[in-house]
């Protein structure tokens, strides 16, 4: 089978291109260049050079070739200003989600060659066709599956989609990478959002929509507490980086219009449930996740 591979220096998409050369498949790997140099230079990071070395010597090791595509301008349209849009409504985005929709199943798709059958990707997930239908699946390793960030996927999508990893613990990838010799087994798993690597969000985020101070205010009394440098530093349920005594301080609301974020120090979800959410965009799904980690409850749709 010919196939495209998605490596990005991780050690997850390293061993899932290791797994598909195993197999005998007619491989080209493609590393994204979706970093902004313009945009990220004023914080002296250049976090991509290092990401594609890695790459880079793990194609000369297993002999596969290499492709670097740039993506810059499709990732600012598709995902960075919609990221800065939803940050100033006052919603928190989730970039990641856009970019797998978009840009590594969209965008990429159509700059390569049509007889690319599959993209394969290092995300903890599985696919499974029933009767002409293609189902997202939980990855075996439920603490670190990734289907929630690609459940926006559509079925042509998910037809051509390839996750090798999916039917292993993320302790098993990592003892398959030291069998290999990988350069990068012992590479630390990447932290917050794509394409800022290692920058701190609100850094990105002050960069393009600056500083206005504004109230903290109790959410019970509507008593001012302290202040801010804008709402769209914070996000419902956020915990930490309020800069209050006497907490533990969340985050219960936001208004936008006068600049205010309200705070609680005992407010409890259980106390004001609710049976009836929103929901923007969805496809289909069995279960619920309502926190971080394994598990899922039962919800209608």
């Amino acid at each position: 089978m010919k196939i495209a591979v998605l490596a990005s220096g991780g050690v997850d998409s390293s061993v899932a291109l290791h797994l598909l050369k195993e197999q005998g498949h007619e491989l080209t790997v493609f590393y994204l260049k979706i970093w902004l140099e313009d945009e990220l230079s004023y914080l002296g990071e250049c976090p991509w050079e290092e990401d594609l070395g890695y790459v880079r010597a793990i194609c000369d090791r297993l002999d596969v070739p290499l492709q670097v595509i740039p993506l810059q301008k499709e990732y600012w349209d598709e995902v960075i200003r919609y990221t800065l849009v939803e940050v100033k409504a006052g919603r928190t985005p989730n970039p990641d989600v856009l970019c797998n929709q978009k840009i590594k199943f969209g965008k990429f798709y159509e700059r390569i060659d049509a007889s690319f059958e599959k993209v394969a990707t290092g995300h903890y997930a599985r696919v499974e066709e029933k009767e002409g239908v293609f189902f997202l699946k939980t990855a075996k390793d439920t603490w670190k599956d990734q289907t929630y960030f690609l459940a926006h996927l559509s079925q042509s999508q998910l037809s051509r989609a390839l996750f090798p990893i999916g039917d292993y613990l993320k302790s098993e990838v990592r003892e398959l990478a030291k069998k290999y010799e990988l350069p990068n087994a012992d590479r630390k798993d990447s932290q917050g959002i794509c394409f800022l690597g290692s920058i701190p969000f609100d850094e990105f985020v002050k960069h393009h929509l600056g500083e206005k101070q504004g109230e903290l205010v109790e959410f019970e009394t509507g008593k001012v507490l302290g202040c801010h440098q804008g709402y769209w530093y914070y996000t419902i349920g956020q915990r930490k980086g309020i800069g209050l005594s006497g907490g533990p301080w969340f985050v219960v609301s936001k208004d936008i219009v006068t600049n205010r974020v309200f705070i609680s120090n005992h407010y409890h979800v259980e106390d004001k449930p609710r049976n009836c959410f929103r929901a923007h965009a969805s496809g289909g799904t069995g279960g619920l996740r309502s926190r971080i980690g394994p598990g899922s409850v039962c919800c209608f749709l």
